[in-house]
């Protein structure tokens, strides 16, 4: 009965990083992260067209639910994809989708 429990986390786990990316500008966060691997949030919402707020908003979420990382230097915090798991899954999407 351990195994099925911890499977049922693990699954739960996966389901909250899909809800995560989920979204329209959430992908476009994670596929601008993929061509640069490190990103402020100024970096972030000025090539993307957003709000600061939105930005912050989308990243923290993605943040919570471990798709992504990120890195103090100095007054900036820089984020980054935590697994290349994800770009995997928006790759097999895209390629479902066409």
């Amino acid at each position: 009965m351990g195994k099925t429990e911890l499977d049922i986390r693990k699954l739960e786990e996966i389901a909250g990083k899909l809800r995560a990316i989920a979204h329209p500008m959430r992908i476009a966060i994670i596929e601008l992260l993929q061509d640069n691997p490190k990103l402020n949030v100024t970096q972030i919402y000025e090539t993307l067209k957003i709000e600061q707020a939105g930005a912050s908003h989308h990243l923290n979420l993605l943040k919570n639910k471990g798709v992504l990382g990120s890195k103090r230097e100095g007054k900036n915090t820089f984020y980054y994809l935590k697994s290349n798991a994800i770009n995997q899954i928006l790759d097999c999407m895209s390629k479902c989708g066409s």
